[in-house]
This record gives structure tokens, C-alpha cells and sequence, in this order.
């Protein structure tokens, strides 16, 4: 019996051929070790699960995300009040869409491994979120452009939030540290430069890897409504706010901390892995 088995009456519905998956049958607020264990396999199986109608209070979602680790409180980002900072508020009337492919605060030596969202209020229309598979996108690179990226790391700040100083370097290509599997670990928002490169090739290489790995093959997509409870795998994930709404878009957001970021710099010493899903690689060019 799998981990998935393991929960009488759990119906799990992929949404997308790459990644993503609806959760049935499962009450967040009433998990047992055995519904914790089956919702974490469908999570490292899909990289991102959906969970609607939970509507969890702050101290149950607090409580589901501690079950995952460590939260942390995020240094940048607003925190809903003082008994529960480790949970983040996302507003879009404080101007807080995050409508850049991205993977979290990678900017952090250990960065999150997953992300438990609360959404709050949905607007009329539009406000969808979007993920993609990383570990689907480095399989369906050619051969000489895997190899050359094993070795390289980059360096990741957090520019963006008005702390440069803030910086990482990690693996362009890492190892999940559950699955084995290798992805790319490059993100538009907050990796600045690969470092074995110099600057105007770590430029036409990044924006490769970026446009490559933002094709609609390697994503799925999720139209909200409130009280749904979102959890991804950040190690092999980015993410993207599809700002077309208008209105107010609110979410509650806890983090779990990360573990080491470990090179996929030697594939003799890891079995070949293939994705879920073969069927979305792509040999061809971007468009």
C-alpha cells in the first residue's frame, strides 16, 4: 500500500498533463499521520496540490504548514499580526501581484522547500495562478545544453525588494533532495548572474532557460475561490500571478524553511530519472 492509499475516501484529480493536482476527501483541520502522509505524496508526485472549501482559520493553517517543518517569517513581506508572523499577507490593494515566473526568496542561503496559501478573496474574474514543472523542463533540454549546465551555479538576490545585499549562490541545476530528480534552478525575479559565465553570456543564457522553461506545456493553471489551500514543492517549481483582474485579490501565505540546495553536477552518481510526464517534452525551439 502507497502513501496515497493510505487515506480512505482521498480522490486526487490531475489538472494539467505536466504538474498539478486537486485534492478531494481530505479535511486539513482533522489530519491524522496517515492523511499527512498521503497529502506529502501527493505533493511530491504533482509539485503543486489544491485543496477547496477548507477556509482554514490562522492558527489551522499555521498548524498545517508546521506539520511540513520550520515556518519561516518572511523578512520582507507584510505579516498578518503579531501572534501569527509567519504568516505572510499578499494584497493586491497594497500592490502585491507577483506577475514575474519566479521560485520563492531563492535570494536565501536554504530556500523554502513549500508554500501553504490561504486565499482569502478572489476577484469577479481573472486573478488565476500558474506553476511550472522544473524537473520536466531540464529533461526536455537536448543533451549538450544539460551538460553544459552542470557545474554552473548563480548568484540570487533579492534586488527586488530593495536589499542587493541579500544574496545567494546556488546550483543552476539541483537535486530534489526526496525524488532524486534534477531541475533547473534559475528564476526571472531574483537570479542576477551565472557566475562561471561572463556577464553578456550569462545574459543570453539565462533568458534561454527562462523563456525556455515559461512554455505552456510545462505549466498548469488554477482559477481560485475562496477558502482554497494551495501547497507546492518550491525545490521544483516556479510560479506567476496572471495579473488580468481587477478588484481585490487576498492571500495568507506560510513557508516552510528550506533545506541545502544540492548540485546535479554528477549524473553518474544519481540513477537516470524520467519525469511523470514524458509526453510535454520538447526538443524544438521557443516561441
Amino acid at each position: 500500500m502507497t502513501a496515497l492509499d493510505s487515506q480512505p475516501g482521498l480522490r486526487v484529480r490531475p489538472i494539467a498533463g505536466a504538474l498539478g493536482a486537486e485534492l478531494a476527501g481530505i479535511d486539513l483541520e482533522q489530519l491524522d499521520d496517515a492523511g499527512y502522509e498521503s497529502l506529502r505524496a501527493a505533493l511530491l508526485e504533482h509539485h503543486v496540490v489544491f485543496l477547496p472549501g477548507q477556509h482554514l482559520s490562522p492558527d489551522a493553517h499555521r498548524q498545517l504548514g508546521g506539520r511540513f517543518g520550520e515556518l519561516e517569517v518572511h523578512p520582507y513581506i507584510s505579516k498578518l499580526d503579531e501572534d501569527h508572523p509567519e504568516i505572510s499577507v499578499l494584497n493586491s490593494d497594497q500592490g502585491f501581484i507577483a506577475d514575474v515566473w519566479h521560485t520563492d526568496v531563492t535570494f536565501a542561503e536554504s530556500p523554502p522547500q513549500f508554500s501553504i496559501l490561504n486565499m482569502r478573496e478572489v476577484p469577479a474574474t481573472g486573478g488565476d495562478t500558474m506553476w511550472t514543472d522544473q524537473g520536466l523542463v531540464y529533461a526536455s533540454l537536448s543533451e549538450p545544453i544539460k551538460q553544459l549546465l552542470l557545474g554552473l551555479t548563480a548568484v540570487h538576490t533579492a534586488a527586488v525588494f530593495g536589499h542587493p545585499e541579500q544574496r545567494a549562490e546556488h546550483p543552476v541545476v539541483r537535486r530534489h533532495p526526496e525524488t532524486g530528480e534534477p531541475s533547473l534552478f534559475v528564476n526571472r525575479q531574483f537570479t542576477s548572474h551565472i557566475t562561471q559565465l561572463s556577464r553578456p553570456e550569462s545574459a543570453a543564457l539565462l533568458q534561454f532557460l527562462y523563456s525556455f522553461s515559461e512554455q505552456p506545456y510545462f505549466t498548469c493553471r488554477y482559477s481560485w475561490t475562496p477558502g482554497t489551500i494551495a501547497i507546492w514543492d518550491n525545490r521544483i517549481t516556479q510560479h506567476y500571478v496572471v495579473n488580468d483582474f481587477f478588484g481585490t485579490r487576498v492571500l495568507n501565505r506560510v513557508t516552510v524553511l528550506g533545506d541545502r540546495v544540492e548540485a546535479y553536477d554528477d549524473v553518474t552518481k544519481w540513477p537516470a530519472f524520467t519525469p511523470r510526464n514524458t509526453s510535454a517534452a520538447h526538443s524544438g525551439g521557443t516561441t
